[in-house]
């Protein structure tokens, strides 16, 4: 093999994965930046006939798919920013919609999700998605079920908003969720947690219509430490038997606790911590300062 064979030989991941974006653009781009060793967007642009946002959106998609490893800081100061989508000309649009079927495909399934005929801002939305975070057509598809079923979850009959379906997106490229395999074992995740979530809600007898954000996220930060349902509702117990109540900044403190001696199953609770109090029927007599609780299991 000579050095030029070396060179310009692709690795069998990368090549699956410039087959998989369907974009002819990422793939140009891909192998200029491999022959020219750095990424330069104007020379870029220059050498495969692109504008400028063309070169920055496939940038963008080849950096999402990890195939952007920029060698310089110029050439990540080049990249668009990661928080914003581009916007498009309705020409780039027509251009984009005429000539590639994937998102076709997509634009097709966001009008059943929306349930409405898209408009242009809907087409730049998804157009973004699918170029500039490099989503793959099939995991889109996905995305936009994904949220309508919360939607839908949420009330009735409802559809998912255009920002819901944007911000999304970008949790999901933020967790490099780029493939089909990838997405289904996310909505797996999902799909347990929140399982996990309403066992917890059943425990802190609370309705979802009852919990808040900050509920939302301590139940969501213990069930990540590693405590089922069961072993939550033993700090609840506890809880409610020094307090009176539900507490969740004491209750924090509970598991903090338990988690710093690596106590997360009810058995090793009770054989690592020593109590096992009984549910509480009733309030304690006299009142508790909160502070001065939440002081003590600093301490601890």
């Amino acid at each position: 093999m000579t050095e030029t064979e070396a060179t310009y030989r692709l690795p069998a991941s990368a090549v699956q994965r410039l087959l998989d974006a369907h974009d002819g653009d990422v793939s140009l781009l891909y192998l200029h930046v491999l022959r020219a060793g750095a990424f330069d967007a104007e020379a870029a642009a220059a050498a495969l006939c692109r504008t400028a946002r063309e070169i920055d959106a496939a940038a963008e998609k080849l950096r999402r798919m990890g195939l952007m490893d920029a060698p310089t800081a110029e050439a990540d100061r080049l990249l668009p920013p990661a928080d914003a989508l581009p916007s498009y000309t309705a020409q780039e649009l027509v251009r984009l919609s005429e000539s590639d079927p994937g998102l076709q495909t997509v634009y097709r399934e966001g009008a059943r999700v929306f349930a409405r005929k898209l408009s242009p801002a809907d087409m730049n939305m998804l157009a973004g998605i699918y170029q500039h975070l490099g989503m793959p057509a099939e995991v889109i598809l996905v995305l936009l079920n994904y949220c309508a079923e919360a939607a839908a979850a949420r009330r009735p009959g409802a559809v998912p908003s255009p920002h819901g379906v944007e911000k999304t997106a970008y949790d999901w490229a933020k967790r490099e969720i780029l493939t089909l395999e990838q997405a289904e074992d996310y909505l797996r995740y999902c799909r347990t947690r929140r399982e996990q979530t309403q066992r917890v809600l059943e425990e802190l007898h609370l309705r979802e219509s009852e919990l808040t954000k900050s509920g939302r996220d301590y139940i969501e930060a213990w069930l990540s430490m590693g405590f089922g349902p069961e072993a939550i509702a033993v700090a609840y117990d506890r809880t409610v038997i020094n307090t009176g109540s539900l507490r969740w900044r004491y209750m924090d403190k509970i598991l903090q606790s338990w988690h710093s001696r690596d106590l997360h199953t009810p058995e090793e609770i009770e054989a690592g911590d020593g109590r096992r109090p009984a549910r509480a029927e009733t309030a304690p007599s006299t009142p508790v300062n909160m502070d001065e609780l939440i002081d003590i299991f600093d301490k601890i």
